[in-house]
């Protein structure tokens, strides 16, 4: 019974809602910049590289069936091992663009604290009354 009552605490605490929000927003996140490096950079990358199609390229591992299309999926239903390299380098430029996005977001966060932050810093806070006093007997006993 006591395992439950922690488990539902530990549950229902902001943490584990806010991860749930960040999982949630992030998959979103990352269809978004797909989307992004698929539809919109890749075009331009391949047009300006002599229309390359960077999903298409692959290094054959193995022999093809006759009649079979050399076309990634058609090769990769026929059972023939390949190399994808194409595939893997769409994924690494996505990982990039997000990881790049995520640093200038995470740069103006940590912009915004610094200011708010040394408003905060730049009012020394009163002495109370009683070292003022203190302070004044002090001086008074100098002269």
């Amino acid at each position: 019974m006591g395992m439950m009552k922690e488990f539902r605490e530990f549950a229902i605490k902001g943490n584990v809602i806010d991860l749930a929000v960040g999982v949630i927003i992030g998959a979103a996140f990352g269809k978004i910049v797909d989307a992004v490096v698929t539809d919109l950079i890749m075009p331009v990358v391949g047009l300006v590289f002599g229309k390359l199609d960077f999903s298409q390229m692959y290094v054959l591992l193995g022999t093809v069936p006759a009649g079979t299309d050399m076309s990634l999926e058609a090769l990769r239903k026929a059972g023939v091992p390949v190399f994808a390299y194409g595939h893997f380098l769409t994924i690494v430029l996505n990982f990039l663009i997000l990881a790049f996005i995520i640093f200038l977001m995470v740069k103006e966060i940590n912009k915004l604290k610094r200011s708010q932050a040394e408003p905060a810093a730049a009012a020394p806070a009163a002495p109370p009354e009683d070292i003022v006093l203190l302070r004044e007997i002090r001086d008074s006993l100098k002269k």
